[in-house]
């Protein structure tokens, strides 16, 4: 199997956005799960369907207004321009941002999930031993937490991957800076260059499996920690 100099990459570019989502999905997502996992505001099911949103609404419409929002008119635009950092759209930095939005239930939901399934006991425990809510959090509540960290970080990292109607909204199609390779693979059946589609179609295939497979033997019931609105 041959790649060109362009596939690899398009596949370097989104193994590096995969990962900076990741991370910073990781920042983001895990107060958001906590908060949802443990509030009973009357705000709680707005904010879980608000995550949830990226599940059913088609890529089009998320990129378009995300477009808008980072365009030179949008408020994320208009900050951008003030902070001296210029317009995202058409930039790597604009495709985390759009894929951050994306991916977001592929965090929350399974970190969600952990939080809810540790319950109350532990805390208890801990307050009664004199831990503070935070140190808590960090010494008993990450811990056990920790296999939903990886199922979330997994799915996180691979459905950043697998993206193509965000990210070409919002990044376009320009060579190493926002032709992933879903774009790439994209570029090559509209040039008619069914054989190199197929190298990259491959290599996407193959890597899905592997990241879904190694789910699976892992922890069999993972997936069904991201729920369908």
């Amino acid at each position: 199997m041959v790649l060109t100099d362009s596939d690899i990459q398009s596949i370097w570019l989104t193994i590096k956005l995969a990962s900076v989502v990741t991370v910073v999905l990781l920042v983001l997502g895990t107060p958001v799960a906590w908060w949802l996992a443990r509030s009973r505001s009357p705000l709680k099911g707005i904010l879980g369907a608000v995550v949830a949103l990226p599940l059913v609404l088609p890529p089009s419409v998320l990129g378009f207004y995300l477009l808008l929002a980072m365009g030179p008119d949008g408020p994320i635009g208009n900050l951008t321009r003030s902070l001296g950092i210029g317009a995202l759209p058409f930039t790597f930095w604009g495709l985390v941002i759009a894929s951050v939005f994306y991916s977001l239930p592929f965090m929350v939901q399974p970190l969600q999930n952990a939080f809810e399934s540790i319950g109350d006991r532990p805390l208890e425990v801990a307050a009664t031993l004199g831990a503070s809510p935070l140190d808590a959090f960090f010494t008993v509540v990450l811990p056990l937490a920790r296999p939903g960290f990886l199922t979330a970080a997994i799915l996180t990292f691979a459905h950043t991957v697998g993206e193509f109607g965000v990210v070409l909204m919002i990044g376009g199609n320009i060579p190493g800076v926002s032709r992933v390779a879903s774009v790439q693979i994209y570029d090559h059946v509209e040039a008619l260059e069914y054989s190199q589609a197929h190298r990259m179609a491959a290599v996407m295939l193959i890597f899905s499996f592997v990241v879904l497979l190694s789910l699976y033997a892992w922890r069999p019931g993972s997936l069904k920690m991201v729920r369908k609105g």
